[in-house]
């Protein structure tokens, strides 16, 4: 047939006679179903028959002239032009002898999948998915044709959509002749995912470039919800070298909302689809269950390695999946090479910083990590992107590709819903723009509801995961570090952490691991609940308190679960952003006022006149009243060791006051499956008590390493409370006492042969106490990530003094 190409016989050299994305498919069909992956069949109808339909209904001409002395900042004009281009493809329709090899083709693939046989029909551009520019959802998409009549019509509209607006706004920005871009339709069985689920996976983290994971989105029905933004979707995490080593590596889950689904509409007057309520069960569940994640991931993996080698070069990939509610099984149905992180320059180290805050209006999840501010316009409806005006800050309840034009001139971008592979998302990162999707307060209000036009706001990206619209116009900083040529000293330069969700962007800044991550955070900002009040809630008597923690663990196999699947997912997050270097993980070190506050830790605190010298840290451990508690930490550590494959973890014990409790915290981590030594686990003490150091070469005996918490030993060193106002003035870590204290420490280690380092917050404060540090033949500094180059410079230029 001279107008139809099988995906059997297309390969990636077919761009310019099938598309991008049939030629995509065709290259997978061709060499990755042999290894495992599905992919449905279909064929292309060709760049050739979309000529063919221009010239056999003479619209070339007008068509060229509709498009001579564009101006895309005229959005009306814009409009009109589009409009006119698409009426003149519709109106010349398919040539007949078009529509004869276009119906044997569907007959085709309906002996081999069955009678009317349903599919989709997709627009492949002879410019799209290269690995600079995707043209992602530039031209239409129809789902569920069903029939001649509904093929033809399909194919028509496919073939004017290469005129939307948003299509033409793209190849202006592009520098694309419209007229030497063509448009191919590939047509293909339809997968039911309107019985399941399907979503779209990014073999890189979208927002930070991080490249050592997979990121997988996924919600119920037909994926165009996922792609467009329409819902909040689930969204799972795994980690390519340890899944690469065969270990179940999803090391974060994120449940969504999912509240619709797109499902078949056949019998309804005019539509083919349509979108129904999700119900709460559904809702409150995950749409795939960890086997899929990691088939997924594994398909992911196959499908960029292949990529690779084709490119000659590491090429991320943006890939969209279904699974089939009739078979149970995931295809794949488009991937493409990701255009955004894998374009940017890796070599310079942009960082945005708020100077001022006032209080969140709403928060979402952040695309990208910038800030910006401005006036808020908020637009209910495509009718109305014309009162837009450039540098506003976009606020919608979702945006779809009809939006784009505007949506390059905006300052950010704020959605209702949507999660970070939809519409907004993807075009936010492709510009640029920060934007913050799933927008909602503290009460659920939605962004369009909280936020009025003419409002003045910030939108910040630059606090990790989560994304915040402030009230007002706030001062930020940007600064802007070269990476290229920074050297690397001696002295370990790390990093202080606890939050799971800035991991990945921090992994960017040159370090040589994690000298302190926190499990307070993750406990306070992820599980929420106090761990005894999971084991024994009996014992809790408010009703209200219960019905909380019911609502937290809804959908685990029980409360325990709950909090060790948390509790693993965040420490798996650090662990992987940094791995293989070390991430230095302190158990908890709640005081008990902290742990109280705790949801149900009322009824398992004792009450303290001074919680900083009490049941804090090692103490806890073996005793009877948090013993409990410290298994489910063990039982996440031993998780993301043993399950995640994440050996880089080294367990810290805080505030360990004797050598006996020393000996009995090691005694029950070795109970709860954390045998020191075994499969290369260290595990070191806060060296932050006097008697750590008076007693060091008998600490040494039980750990492998010591972190000097500065902040307690020059507390307890000098007998002042680190929290006092009246005393501020006299805490300070460079009295000589506290240093004799410190060298004391160091030579101790290395007598013993153990691990120095120091996590405190005294060098990021005071340059020479870097310095001070690095002549004593520390081992290592961890500090707060924004004093970490700067102090790294410091101790290379001390390095380099000691050396002369």
């Amino acid at each position: 047939m001279k107008y139809i190409q099988w995906f059997e016989e297309i390969t990636m050299d077919d761009v310019p006679v099938v598309g991008g994305k049939n030629a995509s498919l065709g290259e997978m069909y061709r060499k990755l179903v042999s290894e495992g992956i599905n992919i449905p069949n279909g064929f292309a109808v060709t760049a050739d028959a979309y000529w063919h339909v221009l010239e056999s209904g003479g619209v070339l001409d007008e068509l060229k002239k509709t498009m001579d002395g564009l101006d895309i900042t005229d959005v009306s004009d814009l409009s009109k032009r589009g409009k006119k281009a698409r009426n003149l493809i519709l109106d010349a329709g398919i040539p007949q002898d078009l529509w004869d090899e276009i119906k044997q083709a569907y007959d085709y693939l309906c002996e081999q999948y069955g009678p009317n046989t349903d599919v989709a029909v997709r627009s492949s551009a002879t410019a799209e998915d290269l690995p600079n520019a995707s043209f992602a959802g530039q031209q239409e998409t129809y789902l569920n044709i069903h029939g001649y009549h509904s093929l033809k019509d399909a194919c028509i509209r496919c073939f004017a959509s290469l005129f939307t607006d948003r299509a033409i706004t793209y190849r202006e920005n592009n520098n694309f002749d419209h007229f030497k871009v063509g448009l191919s339709i590939g047509i293909m069985k339809m997968v039911r995912s309107d019985l399941a689920s399907s979503g779209v996976i990014f073999t890189l983290d979208t927002e930070t470039g991080f490249r050592d994971v997979v990121l997988i989105t996924g919600s119920y029905g037909l994926g165009e919800n996922v792609v467009q933004g329409q819902v909040n979707p689930d969204e799972f995490y795994v980690f390519k070298p340890t899944f690469k080593k065969g270990y179940s590596s999803i090391i974060s889950k994120y449940l969504g909302n999912k509240e619709i689904k797109m499902v078949y509409g056949r019998g309804e007057s005019k539509t083919l689809t349509r979108n129904v309520n999700v119900p709460d069960a559904d809702r409150k569940r995950f749409c795939i269950n960890n086997d899929e994640i990691l088939t997924l991931a594994g398909y992911a993996i196959k499908i960029e390695d292949y990529y690779s080698r084709y490119y000659k070069k590491s090429q991320p990939m943006d890939i969209e999946w279904a699974k089939d509610g009739e078979t149970g099984q995931i295809f794949i149905v488009q991937a493409r090479p990701e255009t955004v992180q894998s374009q940017k320059d890796l070599d310079v180290l942009e960082t945005y910083t708020l100077k001022e805050k006032s209080s969140p209006l709403i928060k979402g999840k952040s695309i990208g990590d910038k800030i910006a501010s401005g006036t808020a316009r908020v637009i209910s409806d495509v009718s109305e992107l014309s009162s837009f005006k450039p540098g506003e800050i976009l606020i919608a309840d979702t945006t779809t590709p009809d939006w784009e034009p505007v949506m390059k001139t905006a300052g950010a971008i704020v959605t209702n819903k949507g999660g970070r592979t939809s519409h907004a998302a993807i075009v936010s990162r492709e510009l640029g723009v920060p934007a913050v999707v799933g927008a909602v307060d503290e009460n659920g209000l939605e962004s369009t509801e909280k936020i009025q036009t003419g409002n003045k706001i910030t939108v910040s990206c630059a606090e990790g995961d989560v994304g915040y619209v402030y009230d007002g116009e706030l001062s930020y900083d940007v600064e802007k570090t070269s990476l290229k040529e920074m050297g690397r000293p001696e002295t370990k330069m790390m990093m202080n952490i606890g939050n799971p969700e800035i991991a990945f962007s921090y992994a960017r800044i040159p370090n040589d691991g994690v000298g302190l991550a926190r499990l307070e955070f993750i406990i306070s900002s992820y599980i929420k609940v106090h761990p005894m009040a999971l084991i024994h809630p009996e014992k809790i008597e408010d009703e209200n308190v219960m019905k909380k923690i019911d609502g937290l663990t809804a959908g685990y196999s029980s409360r325990e679960e709950y909090f060790v699947d948390k509790l693993s997912q965040g420490v798996g997050m650090l662990a992987a952003a940094f791995y293989p270097n070390p991430v230095v993980v302190r158990m908890s070190d709640f005081k008990s006022n902290e742990y109280a506050n705790l949801i149900g830790g009322e009824y398992f605190e004792i009450k303290e006149n001074n919680p900083m010298l009490g049941f804090r840290g090692a103490s806890r451990y073996t005793h009877d009243n948090y013993r409990e508690g410290f298994s489910l930490e063990c039982k996440a550590m031993k998780r993301v060791r043993d399950e995640m494959g994440l050996t880089n973890l080294v367990i810290m014990i805080p505030f360990c006051r004797t050598i006996k409790e020393g000996e009995n915290v090691i005694k029950e981590l070795e109970n709860n499956g954390l045998k020191r030594g075994e499969n290369g686990l260290e595990v070191y003490v806060m060296c932050e008590i006097p008697n750590n150091i008076l007693l060091i070469d008998e600490f040494s005996e039980f750990f492998d390493g010591f972190s000097i918490g500065s902040n307690d030993l020059t507390q307890l060193t000098l007998g002042i409370d680190r929290d006092s106002d009246i005393l501020s003035k006299e805490f300070d870590e460079r009295d000589s006492g506290v240093k004799k204290s410190l060298c004391a420490a160091i030579q101790g280690a290395k007598r013993n042969n153990r691990h120095s380092g120091l996590c405190g917050q005294a060098p990021s404060d005071y340059p020479e106490f870097a310095e001070f540090l690095v002549k004593e033949g520390i081992d290592s500094i961890s500090l707060n990530p924004d004093a970490l180059m700067k102090t790294t410079l410091k101790v290379l230029e001390t390095e380099e003094k000691l050396k002369k």
